[in-house]
């Protein structure tokens, strides 16, 4: 789950990280009285929407006057923001951070993220901030500077001051820049977070650090813990079908392609996935309906993936060991029927039952295609989106 940028600085303020005095606005007319109230000479007229690069893409503006400010926000509100991080499309502005100005004297970046290789939370910096991390990133590594903060100490005091002077925060602010690292630290731990970051992170002119954005996503698992946060989510952000598909437990991520997929579990949907391409073709989605899929489930499963125009056939490869080939068959038939299945659909199932399930698709008098391998149900799909 992610949050709007406004959001995470109420959570980084929390935490005593410095941030720029700033309020959410929903129309013009709010983010003109906000700018009123804010005071000042300079404002920022920021689009609040869950991707990256909005500078680039017209979505940030600096104002001189609140003329500006109503100008800028008119401009940008309704807007279809278009960024490296959204489609092609876009994503419409909804909301915008009005904030006071800042002398910003340098940019610099940090971030805390979980590290699969290490096991650990990692604190990472560069002296390289700003809208093309990702670039310093791929072309020079060697600029992002890392800590894995052992679980049993903490990040320590240490590890913030030394990181904090490799990234270029002067002797004379190294302990305003400890106080950020380590707050924001704290509330990536506690409130279950899987990305906490500050791009950029800036240095004013008079020697203060001020975290200027904030990004954060959070792990889907934990938020039963953290209803405060649940309270952030912003639906118009989202996906209609991932919407839907989180109502029945179903992981759904919408893709660009053609061929729809109901698997059971990720690895082998992204096994799928990849046997699909090989055969030609491109997915239509990722969907795990998990080990315990019932009728229902099934059924919710291929009304949200024939909710995609694109979709020109279906593709159900199952491994029947907690889920049953039997118990998926019946699914499968139930569903078919349910939503007139008018496009092809081809099913593999191994495992548990497997016998029974081919048995009871046979029966079904439904034009179902079967296969027994991945290789032959990815052939067989994609041979029949060309008749379709």
């Amino acid at each position: 789950m992610k949050i709007h940028e406004y959001q995470g600085k109420e959570i980084l303020r929390k935490y005593g990280v410095a941030v720029p005095r700033g309020t959410p606005c929903f129309t013009v007319d709010e983010a003109v009285k906000a700018a009123q109230g804010l005071g000042g000479p300079v404002w920022v007229v920021k689009a609040q929407i869950h991707a990256g690069g909005r500078g680039k893409g017209g979505g940030v503006k600096v104002a001189k006057s609140v003329d500006e400010v109503k100008a800028h926000a008119s401009a940008i509100l309704g807007m279809q923001l278009v960024t490296h991080q959204t489609s092609p499309a876009g994503q419409k502005v909804r909301r915008l951070l009005i904030e006071e100005g800042a002398d910003i004297k340098k940019e610099l970046y940090v971030a805390v993220v979980t590290d699969r290789v290490s096991q650990r939370v990692c604190v990472m910096g560069s002296s390289e901030g700003g809208m093309d991390i990702e670039e310093v990133a791929a072309t020079h590594p060697e600029k992002i500077h890392k800590i894995f903060v052992d679980p049993l100490t903490g990040f320590t005091d240490a590890e913030a001051d030394g990181l904090a002077s490799k990234i270029g925060i002067p002797a004379a602010s190294i302990g305003q820049a400890r106080a950020i690292l380590k707050g924001l630290y704290q509330a990536f731990w506690e409130t279950d977070a899987s990305l906490a970051e500050i791009n950029p992170l800036i240095l004013t002119g008079d020697g203060k650090v001020i975290a200027l954005d904030a990004k954060w996503n959070f792990d889907s698992n934990a938020l039963y813990r953290h209803p405060e946060i649940v309270e952030m989510r912003d639906l118009d952000e989202e996906d209609p079908a991932e919407i839907e598909a989180s109502k029945y437990d179903l992981a759904y991520i919408q893709l660009d392609g053609n061929i729809g997929c109901l698997v059971n579990g990720a690895g082998l949907a992204m096994a799928t996935m990849d046997t699909i391409k090989l055969y030609g073709a491109e997915p239509a989605n990722f969907l795990d309906v998990g080990g315990g899929a019932s009728t229902e489930k099934v059924t919710e499963a291929f009304k949200i993936m024939l909710g995609n125009p694109k979709v020109k056939a279906i593709l159900v490869n199952i491994f029947g060991g907690i889920m049953r080939c039997d118990v998926i068959a019946e699914g499968v038939v139930a569903a078919s029927r349910a939503v007139g299945l008018k496009v092809p659909l081809v099913v593999r199932m191994k495992g548990t039952n497997e016998d029974l399930g081919k048995k009871i698709l046979a029966d079904s008098g439904l034009p179902i295609i079967t296969a027994d391998t991945m290789a032959e149900a990815a052939q067989r799909v994609v041979d029949a989106t060309k008749k379709a």
